[in-house]
């Protein structure tokens, strides 16, 4: 009898306070990340935010300190469920051969975009945050996006036989970027109209991989061969 006491009194113990603290912030965070990808930081409002999370109308000063805090807690999240610096470099540690880094990159990147995680807010928000940065861009490019510039950049600059700082390298890194992250930001359904028979099953993953490991080598191997000939004249 004092087993199924104690059974019942397990059941009836309300959730531990930090428990649900950490709850309510993660579901403010994935709420504010749906209205956000879906208009933007100026015309979110936190009352949305609050309502779509079950929360009260303080609770984003509570947790947060505000929207501006919000949102960036919000790119932060985005970029983390994305491709984080710390699996960046994971993906190509103990890989000296640059070309094999790109690779390992570029499956990677395809990996996501195969993935489940295209449907969700995540690509949209960072989309937007490109195309009209705000002020909360400088903290993640501190964090993430400077340290990912330069191994971006020593990578392609070892595949092109040029320093690091050259202006091709760095046209190089772009070029190489671009596409990926077009098939990140366009809505699909608009892509497959426009192109027909773009492969998004699962089973297309190497294919596309292969494709725009070859499509980069050839570029950055034309361009870098074009460079240096520029330099020498």
């Amino acid at each position: 009898m004092s087993n199924r006491r104690t059974a019942l009194a397990a059941v009836a113990r309300p959730r531990s306070r930090p428990d649900f603290r950490q709850r309510t912030r993660a579901e403010l965070l994935e709420s504010a990340g749906q209205v956000f990808a879906e208009k933007g930081f100026d015309r979110a409002t936190g009352k949305e935010i609050c309502e779509r999370a079950g929360a009260n109308a303080a609770a984003i000063n509570y947790y947060f300190g505000g929207m501006d805090c919000l949102y960036t807690a919000v790119l932060e999240e985005a970029h983390q469920r994305f491709v984080p610096l710390e699996t960046l470099s994971a993906a190509i540690a103990g890989t000296k051969d640059a070309r094999a880094k790109l690779q390992a990159i570029i499956e990677l990147g395809v990996d996501k975009l195969m993935g489940p995680a295209p449907s969700s807010w995540m690509f949209r928000v960072l989309g937007r945050e490109i195309v009209a940065p705000s002020p909360a861009i400088e903290t993640l490019l501190e964090k993430q996006g400077l340290p990912k510039g330069r191994i971006a950049r020593s990578i392609v600059g070892e595949i092109m036989g040029l320093p690091e700082d050259h202006p091709a390298v760095a046209r190089g890194c772009i070029s190489v970027l671009a596409p990926m992250l077009m098939l990140f930001i366009a809505d699909r359904r608009t892509l497959k109209r426009m192109l027909r028979s773009v492969g998004w099953r699962p089973a297309d993953r190497k294919t596309l991989a292969r494709h725009a490991l070859q499509f980069s080598l050839a570029g950055l191997t034309a361009v870098a061969r074009d460079a240096r000939k520029e330099d020498q004249d």
